[in-house]
């Protein structure tokens, strides 16, 4: 069984009873890592930021391992991530922006996981980032970060949709978005 040192476990996938996973999609920005881990300590659920994994197991930051090894090794590492979260169940999963264009990712894990769309506009998500958003590979290439996450959202779009369950993150501040999350979760 995998274990992840960025977060707690979670359950054998067999085990009787264990609740599924939760695969939270969306733009950078949209508020997966934030909601993901604040809603999984209100549910006592390990929860894994695919990112923060990534960087522990190639020993880098996520810029600079796209800058040395590109954007497919980076798509490769979420892929076996993915792989690994098919043998648990009752983690609250976050992986980046672009992991639901990963051909077949959503097909590993749905079913039995629980797929939510945290959707927001690229402006709020750009406002939200801050400077943040400077590291993030392809937002960092220079250009309007606001176009590029409009033209990223309309590539995605029909992606994100596919989830079981879109949430407007723009209606909730962060302890209402938590609790609207676990309503969906445990409904």
């Amino acid at each position: 069984m995998p274990t992840f040192l960025t977060s707690p476990g979670g359950l054998p996938a067999d085990s009787p009873g264990a609740p599924r996973n939760v695969v939270l999609v969306g733009l950078s920005g949209a508020g997966k890592s934030d909601a993901g881990r604040a809603v999984a300590e209100a549910l006592n659920r390990g929860f894994l930021d695919f990112d923060d994994e990534i960087e522990r197991r190639v020993g880098m930051a996520i810029p600079a391992y796209f800058a040395e090894r590109g954007e497919g090794a980076f798509r490769q590492q979420e892929k076996e991530l993915s792989t690994e979260c098919m043998e648990l169940a009752g983690m609250i999963l976050a992986p980046g922006a672009g992991w639901i264009a990963g051909v077949g990712l959503l097909d590993l894990l749905r079913p039995p996981a629980q797929v939510i769309y945290l959707k927001v506009r690229p402006e709020t998500a750009v406002r939200r980032m801050g400077e943040a958003r400077i590291v993030r590979p392809l937002l960092s290439r220079g250009g309007n970060p606001t176009t590029t996450l409009e033209s990223m959202l309309r590539e995605r779009e029909p992606l994100y949709q596919k989830a079981d369950v879109s949430v407007n993150t723009e209606m909730y501040d962060l302890q209402r978005l938590v609790a609207r999350l676990k309503d969906v979760i445990t409904g």
